[in-house]
């Protein structure tokens, strides 16, 4: 029977903690399949992700490399960790359960993480040109609750675990699966400070909290994204088993959550559009044109695909079977492969493509458009898997994926193991397809990972980020309680 968390919606999280406890503890032999693997392209083998090859060739375009020192990571201020810089509010950035742990905006110029142990978003000041973050002092470096480490005070940041910032640069929104609620806050467009909005208007909560608006749908959120024209704002609701509807006011940035059904797609939620595969949201990214969203059901096995109203923002959901895939039949939906435990979404510019995470799996899948009709790639071409899996295609250092980005020029696919606490290089074709790079320059990771480049600062890394230009990517990573920073090779 797939599992439900309608009837029961925290009784079951140990259950899924054990779950995901022993999907990443088994070992290597006892989850391989054998499957013959022809590599997708040729390259040499690269030295810490940064200097020449062994065949004497620069790096390709695509590779990463930690900046040096104190430059390429920074911690909380209390942990120690040689050779990194430190910074407050970082305690437990990108948790386990969030993938949209890091932004930055749109003029690249901050950088915010979603740390869920300070109970806060850290602020950074980014160099457009080296990439280097700083954080200022006092309020401007941080908000939290209760002002904590000096940090302007917040309502609602209880367990803070995704973060989104506005197309305009105007706001930052902000989940919390601890308070059951968003976020809002104004952001200085010059020094990046945020400032929670007034009253009841800076925050909405699924629990009948004093300072917050009553909302609907809001069971331990854990995602939110921003509609591209800044009408909307989304928010995937996991234990809900929902997406929360909000309209976004351009000027302020203040949302309204419609009173009628269009307020919230769920599965099981009385008031609320009907949705199908929509079992424990984590995952979630819109299209470039605004017309569709993507949801990663990790509990459904699945991605939904929702249909925007331009004009509205409402949501609504096929049935045909054009509507979702899951990893196994599901009435209503096409069925696709290795999408256990999906978890982040990210999309891209070719032919519609969109690209999966699974945590149970330890897969990337890929997903287009040939015809007009949504669905996954081919063969090989569709599933990308630690270990093997008949069907798909190699990868390295993929234990328990969950962040994922696509390049702003669509040359590659990143990918944040959890478990392993690596980082995967993809490359992407003219068609959406992926295939991690060869040899070290395919991955970073710590010393214990072999086969990869070196990086420091990555147990637990989990939500990555990439700048504007596409010249640095940044990590959260959950364990080292770190940022860390790569410059990316064009």
């Amino acid at each position: 029977m797939r599992p439900s968390l309608s009837s029961s919606r925290f009784g079951l999280l140990p259950h899924v903690l054990l779950v995901l406890f022993v999907a990443t503890a088994l070992p290597a032999t006892a989850l391989a399949l054998s499957a013959p693997h022809r590599p997708h392209h040729r390259g040499g083998k690269a030295h810490r992700g940064g200097g020449k090859t062994r065949r004497g060739r620069a790096p390709e375009p695509g590779t990463l490399a930690q900046l040096p020192g104190a430059h390429g990571c920074l911690v909380d201020s209390s942990v120690r960790a040689p050779g990194c810089g430190t910074a407050r509010a970082l305690k437990g950035p990108g948790p386990f359960m969030g993938s949209r742990a890091i932004a930055l905006s749109p003029n690249g110029k901050n950088v915010y993480v979603a740390s869920l142990r300070s109970n806060a978003i850290a602020i950074f000041r980014r160099n457009s040109r080296t990439g280097r973050l700083t954080q200022p002092g006092g309020t401007g470096g941080c908000v939290a609750v209760k002002g904590a480490e000096a940090c302007a005070s917040a309502n609602g940041l209880n367990g803070p675990n995704s973060v989104a910032v506005s197309p305009d640069g105007r706001n930052v929104y902000a989940t919390s699966r601890g308070s059951n609620s968003i976020a809002v806050f104004r952001r200085d467009p010059s020094t990046g400070a945020l400032t929670q909005l007034p009253a009841a208007a800076g925050c909405i909560s699924g629990l009948p909290v004093p300072v917050c608006t009553r909302g609907r749908a809001l069971v331990a959120p854990d995602v939110v994204v921003v509609s591209p024209d800044g009408r909307n704002v989304y928010v995937g609701s996991f234990f809900g088993n929902a997406v929360a509807v909000f309209d976004r006011d351009p000027t302020t940035g203040a949302l309204t959550q419609p009173s009628d059904d269009s307020g919230c797609v769920a599965e099981a939620t009385g008031g609320c559009t009907p949705g199908i595969a929509l079992g424990a949201p984590e995952g979630m990214a819109i299209s470039p044109n605004g017309a569709r969203v993507y949801v990663a059901g990790a509990l459904s096995n699945s991605l939904a695909v929702l249909a925007r109203d331009k004009s509205t923002g409402a949501l609504s959901q096929a049935s045909d079977g054009s509507g979702c895939i899951a990893d196994a039949p599901l009435t209503g939906c096409a069925t696709g492969r290795q999408l256990s435990g999906a978890n982040a979404v990210g999309v891209g510019s070719v032919k519609g493509s969109v690209y999966v995470t699974s945590l149970f799996s330890n897969s990337v899948t890929s997903f287009g458009r040939e015809g007009g009709e949504f669905a996954q790639l081919p063969g090989t071409f569709g599933c990308l898997v630690w270990l093997r899996a008949v069907g798909c295609s190699f990868g390295r250092a993929l234990s328990s994926p969950e962040g994922l980005a696509v390049s702003p020029d669509g040359r590659n696919v990143y990918v944040a193991a959890f478990a392993s606490g690596a980082i995967d290089v993809l490359d992407r074709s003219k068609t959406g397809a992926v295939a991690q790079k060869v040899g070290r320059s395919g991955c970073l990771a710590p010393r214990s990972v072999s086969g990869c480049a070196r990086g420091r600062a990555l147990r637990g890394v989990s939500s990555i980020a990439l700048s504007p230009d596409g010249r640095y990517l940044y990590s959260t990573s959950f364990g080292s309680n770190a940022v860390d920073i790569f410059r990316r090779r064009q």
